[in-house]
């Protein structure tokens, strides 16, 4: 019975619902990561981006200005991380924990300021971006269930991964990208600004995270609930890390976090323990960095002969 559901178009249409969120962190982790700097404000910045983005979709009536304006914010907070780590010398860990914190009490603070609701967004007439029937491949029995009837953001998220691939490894900017991540001084000495291309990543990076912010809140849900991020942030950092912090390996990874999600939802349904079912994404993150470090691990010793 279970893996009949597992394998059943339903669920593995909710689990591509649920990963979007977390491939595009994930893919905003993989380029800040390229650049030598690890972007640990991805929860924060995805929860700010899904209360600007129900306040802001609602104050045009347009989903798209919403997304716009979000995606403006995330590149703000991106720039905000970049300047605190690079111009002030802040440990980049603090700082991202600093902005986690004050975006679980500031999203608080400004829906209660601008709407008067508190932690939920029931007053705000927010607008999410629409769920789309491909043409054709609706038709396709089985596949066509899967993919078709998806928000637009989980189609933008696919279309993602083949442009992050192509803009690291295709592009001058991309190429910068890697090089200060891998050799930050070598870079510098063929006349590469180092602080410059991991400004300009981190800001690409607070983007990329503010539209998985903005898909929790305008398209996966119609409104903003306090901290709706619930660690996707993190588990994105792990994706990330556990693809090698390349774009396919950071979709690949996030597609098994998307379906220990969509798993735990399914399961809420029936009689299992609430508090375990809503463990499931969370100990499938530490089991996938445990097999990740342990083999790490064995390959570090295999090439010093151990």
């Amino acid at each position: 019975m279970i893996l009949d559901a597992l394998f059943s178009p339903e669920f593995l249409n909710a689990a591509l619902r649920a990963t979007t969120p977390i491939l595009l962190a994930a893919l905003a982790s993989a380029i800040a990561s390229r650049a030598g700097i690890i972007n640990m404000a991805l929860e924060g910045i995805m929860l700010f981006s899904a209360l600007f983005g129900v306040l802001f979709s609602a104050a045009f009536q347009n989903a798209w200005m919403g997304l716009f304006i979000t995606m403006i914010i995330g590149g703000i907070i991106g720039f905000m991380l970049a300047f605190f780590v690079l111009k002030l010398k802040t440990d980049e860990i603090l700082a991202a924990i600093a902005i986690n914190l004050i975006a679980n009490g500031a999203t608080v603070l400004i829906l209660l300021a601008v709407s008067g609701d508190r932690g939920v967004s029931s007053s705000v007439p927010s607008v999410p971006l629409p769920k789309i029937d491909i043409p054709i491949i609706e038709n396709i029995p089985y596949f066509g269930e899967v993919i078709s009837n998806q928000n637009i953001i989980t189609y933008i998220s696919l279309l993602m991964v083949v442009a992050v691939h192509l803009f690291l490894y295709k592009t001058p900017l991309g190429l910068r990208i890697r090089a200060v991540g891998e050799n930050k001084n070598a870079a510098e000495s063929v006349g590469i600004s180092s602080k410059k291309v991991q400004y300009i990543a981190l800001i690409l990076s607070g983007v990329l995270a503010s539209m998985g912010g903005f898909f929790l809140s305008g398209g996966y849900m119609t409104n903003f609930t306090t901290g709706m991020s619930a660690g996707r942030g993190f588990i994105a950092l792990a994706a990330s890390a556990m693809g090698g912090n390349t774009a396919i390996g950071s979709f690949l990874v996030s597609l098994l976090f998307g379906a220990a999600s969509a798993l735990s939802n399914i399961l809420q349904l029936g009689a299992w323990p609430h508090e375990i079912i809503q463990m499931i994404p969370y100990i499938t993150t530490i089991l996938g960095l445990g097999i990740y470090s342990y083999n790490r691990m064995k390959k570090r010793e295999k090439l010093n002969g151990k």
